[in-house]
């Protein structure tokens, strides 16, 4: 248990360092036994609890209580189990998520999520988040990967959520907790899905002249009826700072660049490789460039993951979002990105999960600025709610959090509202477990109208009326 503010200064904050807030107190488990104790103890002093992996987390999800305890689960790091039969292995929450990979390699499987901080992020907080990766386009995100998911309620109930068989009884409870942001339980073991290696795999990098004509080209690929292994997309800003991080051969020259991933057989990839040149020369690409070997294949994508990294050494302070849109709606959303850039006189690179939608928009600023920080809050807020206008959502994989919890009020209405606060109760009556995140109270949604209807923002139609 920490307590003195030396010890729980490290503990102020998860990845979006925006926010901070010192914590009463650190707790630090390594039993299932502790984890239980503690949450019961909670329980019967009213005393709030807030979760937390590795904290990488990039929506506030980890911010502490200043009146609670900061329950952390870093030394749940041991491998439990791995069935190279069943193709699963079970873990416990602080296992890295890399880490699941390494140990199973010898059976000649891997766990497929791929977060970009997957070196470092806990399994336990990408069952929070729901998080993807550069391959969640074919393999898909946490929730296809995982089958169970053990832990406590604040009040120190043992939950069993799915099961390794194929389908469990009664509701799909293990689909409401992934994703559920430490609202509902806490998690103690996770058993994830496993795959098969696949035999080869290569990229295309293709250059395009022009966002739009990039954005356009994802949505190409897809209505050909290619699901790549991985699809992402890098503007010219974002290739400039990762090339000069790591030098992954970017082309500099192109107004926006895909990585297009096939895996398989030799011959499938070789086969599917074929049309994505086809549909991307015909979608207006400047220049396809093929990976020759398994090096240049992990080179290009060592630069998109490394993104993040590398704007942080261009800019004191960067706000990375996380909206999700309709394919056919990339080029729009990015164009009007730009025009947010000169509104608010701020930077804003563009990576992409560009295959299933899901953007994110690096905002650098100093955070030594008051002035640039309100200004990056008012373009990210902006950003997500033209997400939610062309069809989409205010987060993909990063999770609500604190940081876009005014946003829940334009993405929801009161009806919808009140069924998330529902769930909530039946798992945490007294609301202790991680409050203030995720779902927002009404009455802070009624002030949220209030303020858009000041600002002649309810004439848009996809704006709740509180």
């Amino acid at each position: 248990m920490l307590w003195q503010e030396e010890d729980t200064r490290p503990y102020e904050c998860d990845g979006l360092t925006a926010y901070r807030r010192l914590p009463m107190v650190v707790a630090l488990p390594e039993t299932d036994e502790q984890v239980q104790r503690i949450l019961k103890t909670c329980h019967a002093l009213g005393v709030p609890v807030v979760p937390r992996g590795a904290g990488t987390g990039l929506s506030g999800g980890a911010l502490p209580p200043g009146d609670g305890v900061l329950l952390s689960l870093a030394k749940f790091m041991r491998v439990v189990r791995v069935d190279p039969l069943a193709r699963v292995a079970v873990v416990q929450p602080g296992v890295r998520n890399a880490a699941i990979s390494d140990v199973v390699s010898p059976f000649g499987l891997y766990y497929a999520p791929d977060p970009s901080s997957q070196i470092a992020c806990s399994i336990g907080g990408n069952v929070a988040e729901n998080s993807g990766g550069v391959h969640c386009l074919k393999y898909g995100l946490t929730v296809h990967n995982v089958l169970r998911v053990k832990g406590y309620t604040i009040e120190g109930e043992a939950v069993d959520f799915g099961s390794e068989a194929l389908d469990s009884p009664g509701y799909d409870l293990l689909a409401l907790a992934i994703g559920s942001e430490g609202l509902l339980a806490v998690t103690t073991e996770v058993t994830v899905k496993l795959l098969p290696k696949p035999e080869t795999a290569r990229v295309i990098m293709a250059s395009f002249d022009d966002v739009q004509k990039a954005g356009d080209a994802v949505a190409a690929v897809i209505g050909a009826g290619i699901v790549p292994a991985g699809l992402e997309m890098m503007d010219k800003p974002a290739t400039l700072a990762v090339e000069q991080f790591v030098h992954a051969g970017y082309d500099l020259e192109a107004a926006a660049i895909l990585l297009c991933e096939s895996d398989g057989s030799v011959e499938e990839v070789e086969e599917e490789i074929s049309k994505m040149k086809q549909v991307l020369g015909g979608a207006g690409a400047t220049r396809l460039t093929v990976s020759r070997d398994e090096a240049e294949r992990l080179r290009f994508w060592s630069g998109r993951k490394a993104a993040f990294p590398a704007v942080g050494r261009i800019s004191p302070d960067y706000y990375c979002m996380d909206g999700t849109i309709p394919k056919r709606k990339l080029g729009e959303v990015l164009n009007f990105i730009g025009a947010m850039e000169k509104k608010y006189g701020l930077r804003c690179p563009n990576v992409f999960h560009a295959g299933d939608g899901n953007l994110h928009p690096l905002i650098l600023f100093d955070a030594n600025d008051a002035g640039q920080l309100k200004r990056t809050e008012e373009f990210a807020a902006e950003v997500l709610e033209k997400c939610v206008e062309v069809g989409g959502t205010i987060t993909g994989e990063h999770g609500v959090g604190v940081e876009k919890i005014d946003q829940m009020c334009v993405q929801f209405g009161t009806a919808e509202l009140e069924i998330f606060h529902a769930i909530k109760r039946a798992f945490d009556p007294k609301g202790l477990l991680n409050p203030g995140k995720a779902v927002p109270a009404l009455s802070r949604c009624a002030e949220f109208g209030r303020r858009h209807v000041q600002a002649g923002k309810m004439n848009r139609p996809d704006l709740p009326r509180f």
